[in-house]
């Protein structure tokens, strides 16, 4: 039985850290959306982003073998997707919440 920081053995150290990790910044992420924060949205950003390159290195040796495993629906498939969505609507989201800056002279 392995728990802790090794929940995740089959993962290099540095993104056995970030998964762990995950238990603080997606609460984070949710409650700066939840309070309307421009910041929610870029944090879900760069913990997207980071998360889809985390789980592709981890995946890496399964691609290179077969590379339809990505298209599976249990995976990589939804959180590539997951992951594109979230990237591609951070800015819009972002702009959305901000308010606009007064023009005072």
């Amino acid at each position: 039985m392995s728990g802790g920081i090794h929940a995740y053995s089959f993962a290099p150290l540095p993104i056995q850290v970030f998964f762990v990790g995950l238990i603080v910044l997606d609460p984070l992420v949710v409650v700066l959306v939840a309070l309307v924060r421009a910041a929610g949205s870029w944090l879900g950003c760069g913990v997207m982003a980071l998360d889809v390159i985390a789980n592709r290195i981890t995946n890496w040796s399964h691609l290179q073998g077969d590379p339809t495993w990505l298209l599976r629906p249990v995976g990589l498939l939804p959180i590539t997707l997951f992951g594109v969505f979230v990237i591609s609507s951070s800015a819009p989201v972002a702009r959305a919440v901000t308010p606009p800056r007064s023009t005072s002279s």
